[in-house]
Order: C-alpha cells, then sequence, then structure tokens
C-alpha cells in the first residue's frame, strides 16, 4: 500500500498547472451534479408525477447528450478543449438552475434536454484535455485519478442532497417540496463556482492537421481509417455496457427507497458510500494494470461486479443490498479509466475529441432507451420482482459486453504517432 501511495504522489507532482485547474472545477462541478443525482427523482415524485415521468427526464437528458456528443466531439478537435468546456459549463449550470424552480412538464422535458446537450460539451473535450496535458506514462494514473475525485466529489454531493433536503424538512420546517427545490438549487451554486477554474485554463491549440479547419468527413475517414475502425470497436462494447446501465443505474435511490422504505439522507449516504468505494477501487487499478495489463484489468474487474449485482437484486435484507451494492459499484466503475487510457494512446491527437464522443454517445443512448424501459417494468412487476428483473437484465448485458471487449482488444493495439510527445509542465 506504502509503494501505492508514493506512486500517487510522484504522479501528482508531475501534473502541470492546466490538470490541476481542471481537477478542481470538475470536483466542484461534480459535487453539483451529486446532488442533483441523489434527489432530482424525488423532486419529479413531489411535484406530482408518476415514475414514467422519472424515466422520461433521463431520457431526454441521455438522448440529448448522445445526439450532441458526436458533433461536440468534431467542434472540440477544431476549436480547442478549454472554450468547448467553458460554454457547456456555463449552459449546463443555467439549466440545472431552472430546473430546480420549473414545474411544468414541457420545461421539466425542455431544461433535462438543454442540460444533456450542454454536458456533452463537457464530457466530450475532458478527456482529450486531459490527455493533451499529460504524458504517455501519466495517462492511466491521471485519468484513474479523475475518475476517482469525481467519485469522491459525488460522495460530498450525494451527502449533501440526502441531508441538506432532510435539514430543510425536519429542522428548519420547510415543506417537502420546497426542502427538495432548494437543495437543487444549492447543486447548481456549486456547478456555477466550477467556472472559476475553467477561465484560468491556458490552452495552446496546435492543429495536427494543417487542413484541420476544412477537413470532411471524407477526409477524416480516409486520414484516420485505423482509428476510426478502433473507435467503432470500442463503441459496441460501450453500448452494450450503456443499455445495462441504463437499466438500473439513475434510478438507485428510487430501488432503496421503494424496496427498503429508507429516508432520503439514509440513500444519499448509501450512495455516497458507493462513490467512495469506486474512488478506492479507481486507485488501486492502475497497480492491477501493471500485474494483468490494461484489456485483462477491464475484464476481471468487470465479471467480478456481477456477482454483487445479484445479490442486490434479488435479496430483501438492506444490509446485502448494500454490500452488494458498494462492490458491484466499485468493481465495475473501476475499469472505465483503464479503458478511456487504451482509447486515447490508440487514435491521433486530432480525433482524440471524436473518439470520446462516439463511446460517451453510444453508452448515453443506452441510457436514453432503457430509462423508460426500467421505470415501467418496476411500475408492472413491483419494487422486488420489477428490479429484480431489469438488475439480471443488466447482469447479462454486463457480461456479454466484457466477453466482447476481451475477444477484440486481447491483442495489443497499435498506439497513435503523436502521443510520445512530452508534456511541459
Amino acid at each position: 500500500m506504502g509503494r501505492i501511495i508514493g506512486d500517487w504522489s510522484d504522479q501528482f507532482k508531475g501534473y502541470n498547472k492546466n490538470v490541476r485547474l481542471f481537477l478542481v472545477s470538475s470536483i466542484l462541478a461534480h459535487i453539483g451534479m451529486g446532488i442533483f443525482m441523489i434527489i432530482y427523482n424525488y423532486y419529479i415524485r413531489e411535484l406530482g408525477y408518476d415514475d414514467q415521468m422519472n424515466g422520461s427526464v433521463i431520457a431526454f437528458q441521455s438522448m440529448a447528450t448522445a445526439l450532441l456528443l458526436l458533433p461536440a466531439g468534431i467542434l472540440s478537435d477544431r476549436i480547442g478543449r478549454k472554450k468547448l468546456i467553458f460554454v457547456g459549463a456555463v449552459f449546463a449550470a443555467s439549466s440545472l438552475f431552472l430546473r430546480a424552480i420549473l414545474s411544468l412538464e414541457v420545461l421539466l422535458l425542455g431544461t433535462a434536454f438543454m442540460t444533456g446537450m450542454f454536458m456533452a460539451f463537457i464530457q466530450v473535450s475532458s478527456i482529450p484535455l486531459l490527455a493533451e496535458n499529460s504524458t504517455e506514462k501519466q495517462r492511466v494514473h491521471l485519468f484513474s485519478f479523475n475518475f476517482a475525485i469525481i467519485m469522491v466529489a459525488n460522495v460530498i454531493g450525494n451527502t449533501l442532497g440526502g441531508t441538506l433536503s432532510d435539514f430543510f424538512n425536519y429542522i428548519v420546517g420547510f415543506n417537502t417540496l420546497w426542502s427538495i427545490r432548494l437543495t437543487l438549487l444549492i447543486g447548481a451554486g456549486f456547478f456555477f463556482a466550477a467556472l472559476i477554474p475553467i477561465l484560468k485554463i491556458r490552452e495552446d491549440r496546435k492543429l495536427t492537421d494543417k487542413s484541420d479547419g476544412n477537413r470532411s468527413f471524407k477526409k477524416l475517414f480516409n486520414t484516420h481509417k485505423q482509428g476510426i475502425k478502433i473507435i467503432l470497436l470500442f463503441a459496441v462494447a460501450q453500448i452494450l455496457i450503456g443499455f445495462g446501465s441504463g437499466l438500473v443505474i439513475p434510478y438507485l435511490n428510487l430501488y432503496f427507497v421503494d424496496r427498503f422504505d429508507i429516508s432520503h439522507s439514509l440513500v444519499g449516504i448509501i450512495i455516497s458510500a458507493g462513490q467512495g468505494m469506486t474512488a478506492i477501487a479507481l486507485l488501486i487499478g492502475p497497480a492491477v494494470v501493471k500485474k494483468v495489463g490494461e484489456v485483462n484489468a477491464v475484464v476481471i474487474l468487470q465479471l467480478l461486479s456481477i456477482p454483487f449485482l445479484l445479490i442486490t437484486a434479488f435479496t430483501e435484507n438492506i444490509y446485502w443490498a448494500v454490500f452488494g451494492f458498494l462492490f458491484r459499484q466499485a468493481l465495475m466503475n473501476a475499469g472505465n479509466p483503464i479503458q478511456m487510457s487504451l482509447m486515447m494512446r490508440s487514435v491521433d491527437d486530432s480525433i482524440k475529441g471524436l473518439a470520446n464522443s462516439v463511446g460517451q454517445a453510444v453508452f448515453q443512448l443506452g441510457w436514453a432507451v432503457m430509462g423508460p424501459v426500467s421505470t415501467t417494468i418496476v411500475m408492472v412487476y413491483g419494487s422486488y420482482s420489477g428490479y429484480a428483473i431489469v438488475f439480471s437484465i443488466t447482469g447479462a448485458l454486463y457480461v456479454i459486453g466484457t466477453v466482447y471487449f476481451f475477444i477484440v482488444f486481447r491483442k495489443p493495439l497499435p498506439k497513435s504517432e503523436n502521443l510520445s510527445r512530452t508534456v511541459a509542465g
């Protein structure tokens, strides 16, 4: 353990100023999103809508992200990461503020779509920005560290979301709707605060293709055939995992409330603990890579998560449910930065945004398609059988996606030629 901590300490000292500013911004933004993630489903219920409305909101947001990620990725490659992240953050924060104060169905769906659109700008540019400000040796650690601090920020946000809403309700005396609404506004405030570090990032754009400004899709595909092939192979794995994830992850807070009838605060603590476990697993991930390699590490971690998913699906004991949830969350997510590092190393700088956008888009498509399916199954079959069915389908999709990943990527991928450069701090 001492060696792992020392390795992380040496890595962090080597990160440049842009990376450190981005990480601070990421912490603030994900605290805000963590608050929203844990409490917004309850807000929809308090407005008088049923859970199919929750499914529609998730679907609209995810569909918007899926639709915008590809054009956003191309735009990111052309105009720069910082500009797109800043524009996305301004409008995403504004959409969160509007979602906290509006109540009409059409406005809730419209602002959810708005959040999805502009979160696409951030999502598609973040990994390439980190990749362009790091060396190949740093990259697995950096991506793991970035995912880990997102988890820690989500822990803080999830905890604040549950406890603040209960505090405003039971201690201050506001009704449930206004308690949740005030908590959501605080979440939007954290997201607005994330704009400050982004402004301080200094980006020196160096286009790798001098004709980059007017390139066509045809030229893009002709120039980067190998890179496009790798992107599409990754996309298939991502859509399988995305379909499984979309069935259960957006509704974990509802699962715990519906099946075990517990408070918002306790749900917040449970979800936060899951994020904390994930953060620990993410930090250990690079050590696993050193032992077994990137592809094997992803496959082992994802397959190990399946039994814990099934425990959560079928148990009627809250302690076993929490146990299964914590380990599934940690193991399944620990492979994400390893996959990102593998993909970023395998494609040219000029298509990093495209590569990230395609993977994110197909994953979000899974959430958009499966969200309404999940809520309908639970409404038809009830809080036990319904969740058991959707968790089981998720497990099957995770297994298929993981086996596919192993078959396709077990042989080493070619390295991109321009990733061997050293990034100055």
